[in-house]
């Protein structure tokens, strides 16, 4: 089949509805019976923070497209229109879904084991003036009760705000007369308040406010009161090529941001009609926007009730400590490094090594400069800490930070200005791009020389997300990557175009021709006889031409396996093209966001890792980086991992050729959690590549290896 055959419409899932689905295997992770109550709890709420960035930046971008008059199809021949009817129809039927499920399974298994969400005027006795001193003490001095009429127009809504709407009747209104008024209910108050008591009781905030709202309507009766939400188009649209100040652009961007038109409105659903066609008229909305909720809008205020429980061993994951090989603390990073390049496997493996890199470069007298790429990083980052210390030590510092990583630009705007202070050279990149790459270089006199070590990764230099996002990262001091990274930074900094890279791989572009090349080298071994292979793992798969590629490989007999976590919009079971072609997700305790590329290569076994995924804007507009695994051992353990990670048979998720996604039949089967495994088997898995070999090693011929866990995943 040719290449503009793969381009047909048929062949692809829309993005959206794939992204949809994986929120849906998100949701199915709170349904899991097999999962700790409040890790279900956890997930549900997750569910939503989820939703609600898809409709600040997803559905907004759809927005947009209509607004302009862009009507050409995507890839899956849907226009911009006819998106926003689909992922209404199916966003409508996860809202339900969700809120099926806490009604009907979390709550009643929270109650039995003593854990209630109360409304106020169930209560009694202590409880019941614990709630009335909280509301004229904390609440009611910082409420302001917003009315409507003709010299008070209708407030502005933030985003994700919780809002009471009220209908008032005074004794002067004449015909039976509304007077409409709101309540924002104060997001610097926690949601959750816990009642005194010997049990986990707790009331909501807005539930509190409305109680006592007749307080704030003095000579008025409320007739109706219903809470409601709004979530606005939270993109920024940055003009670089006239922004003289990127950071001041930025910082006057945000604050345009909060006032983004609305995408959505979530109503309780008991709101009457009447006040529901209001608030949309006010909103300027379809009513394909409005979402009635069955129970509390936002779960995530479900986030709150968990970090207030007592404490619930049974009720959470058995606790589990990254594992910290004793190498890196017997001896310097520099000398460890030097002895041969170092695999961590985040969260399973402790991020204090990456931490500690930056430490010591920071200290070490014979360190002359260290570089580095930010693009999300902590509110407490030691990570800056240590640059900071670098620059104070007078270390020739240079930090590019991101101040485009969505979400965290404020973040970042203030990390950049905090280092720029300490004296360190701050840069934001290159016009039209996001620095998206992981990257740190530091440079070392040594008795033989200047000495490069880098440190290169698939996720963030965050050591929070790093315990719970699953990413991997590689220390090495090898020549070439060190020629390449430094030509990397002088790229980013200054106007240098080198003709060509060693061994690092970039985008734009490069990254999408390197693996081409490879996987057209995979379809030549195919149609000669010999066995070919491909192997990937990432976060999503939406890029067009990389699909069509892949479609190349399997029609050619490649076998394909792929590990993608979110996004997919490549189809499997089309007969003649994608029947080679596997794909798997895994959702579970931690959040996959590793990136592998690997190719038989004749036997070679060729692999690499990344900071892309294989979607457009990785590849044509972000700098990122490519990195191969030289080093045998480590190589092996990559395969090794990925090749476990398909065993999994507990949280993956197969596609099917309708799009859907289903779990994995255990019958007869030993059931395989990998990320418990992995957990598991920390120290036995480091020992392997840092040695001295400490555990017990059982090797299966003809398949991945297995490491026998001596100990409990909680006393690694």
């Amino acid at each position: 089949m040719t290449k503009s055959a793969f381009a047909d419409h048929k062949f692809y899932t829309n993005r959206e509805l794939s992204w949809i689905a994986f929120n849906d295997r998100v949701l199915d992770e709170a349904r899991d019976k097999a999962n700790p109550l409040l890790e279900r709890v956890s997930f549900l709420a997750i569910s939503q923070s989820n939703l609600d960035e898809f409709f600040n930046v997803r559905v907004a971008s759809l927005r947009k497209m209509v607004s302009v008059g862009y009507d050409k199809p995507d890839a899956a021949g849907m226009t911009a229109t006819q998106q926003l009817d689909a992922v209404s129809k199916d966003v409508h039927k996860m809202v339900d879904k969700q809120y099926s499920t806490l009604s009907r399974s979390l709550l009643p298994a929270l109650a039995k084991i003593g854990i209630n969400v109360h409304q106020p005027r169930e209560l009694k006795g202590e409880q019941l003036d614990f709630v009335d001193d909280y509301f004229h003490q904390e609440l009611y001095p910082i409420l302001t009760p917003l009315a409507v009429d003709v010299s008070r127009p209708f407030p502005f809504i933030a985003d994700h705000t919780m809002n009471l709407a009220l209908r008032l009747e005074r004794p002067s209104d004449k015909d039976d007369k509304r007077n409409f008024a709101t309540v924002q209910i104060p997001d610097s108050m926690p949601r959750v308040i816990r009642l005194p008591g010997s049990g986990d009781d707790f009331v909501l905030l807005e539930d509190v406010v409305r109680q006592y709202a007749f307080e704030l309507f003095v000579g008025s009766k409320i007739r109706e009161s219903a809470m409601f939400r709004v979530t606005r188009d939270m993109g920024l649209d940055v003009d670089e090529e006239d922004a003289s100040d990127l950071m001041k652009e930025i910082q006057q961007q945000l604050k345009k941001r909060e006032r983004g038109r609305v995408m959505r409105l979530e109503i309780e659903g008991d709101m009457s009609k009447s006040m529901e066609r209001y608030l949309v008229k006010q909103m300027a909305i379809d009513a394909r926007d409005v979402y009635a909720i069955n129970g509390p809008i936002d779960l995530q205020f479900l986030n709150s009730l968990v970090k207030n429980v007592g404490p619930r061993p049974d009720a959470v994951f058995p606790p589990a400590v990254p594992y910290l090989a004793p190498i890196f603390s017997d001896q310097s990073i520099f000398r460890t490094i030097r002895n041969g390049d170092v695999f961590l496997h985040h969260p399973y493996d402790s991020f204090t090594p990456v931490v500690e890199f930056i430490h010591q470069a920071a200290v070490d007298p014979k360190v002359l400069a260290v570089k580095m790429t930010l693009y999300r990083v902590s509110s407490k980052s030691p990570i800056i800490k240590y640059l900071k210390q670098a620059a104070d030590n007078g270390k020739q510092v240079t930090v590019l930070v991101e101040l485009k990583a969505r979400f965290d630009e404020e973040n970042n705007v203030h990390w950049a200005k905090e280092l720029e202070r300490a004296g360190c050279h701050v840069i934001y990149g290159l016009v039209g791009l996001k620095t998206h790459c992981k990257l740190a270089l530091v440079v070392r006199r040594e008795e033989d020389g200047l000495r490069r070590y880098m440190h290169m990764a698939t996720g963030n230099y965050n050591d929070v997300t790093a315990r719970i996002y699953t990413d991997m990262g590689l220390f090495t001091c090898n020549p070439e990557i060190g020629a390449d990274a430094s030509n990397i930074f002088n790229m980013l900094s200054g106007f240098s175009e080198p003709p060509y890279f060693h061994k690092l791989v970039i985008s734009p572009d490069g990254i999408r021709d390197f693996l081409s090349e490879r996987i057209d080298d995979e379809i030549k071994a195919a149609k000669a006889g010999r066995k070919a292979e491909i192997h990937m793992k990432m976060n999503s798969l939406s890029d067009p031409h990389m699909i069509r590629k892949l479609y190349a490989a399997g029609a050619a007999g490649v076998h394909v396996h792929l590990l993608i976590r979110g996004i997919c919009d490549l189809k499997v079971g089309l007969p003649h093209i994608s029947e080679n072609i596997e794909v798997h997700s895994i959702v579970g305790r931690y959040l996959e966001h590793s990136r592998i590329y690997a190719f038989y290569a004749d036997g070679e076994k060729q692999t690499y890792l990344s900071s892309a995924d294989l979607m457009t804007r990785n590849l044509s507009r972000r700098v990122e980086i490519l990195f191969p695994i030289l080093q045998d051992n480590i190589r092996a353990q990559v395969n090794n991992i990925f090749d476990l990670m398909w065993e999994d048979n507990a949280k993956t998720r197969v596609l099917q050729p309708d799009a859907t996604w289903e779990r994995i039949d255990r019958r007869g089967r030993t059931p395989f959690n990998v990320q418990e495994y992995f957990v598991a088997n920390a120290a036995a898995m480091s020992a392997e590549l840092l040695g001295p070999e400490t555990e017990d090693v059982q090797k299966t011929p003809g398949g991945p290896r297995h490491f026998v866990p001596l100990r409990a995943p909680e006393e690694d």
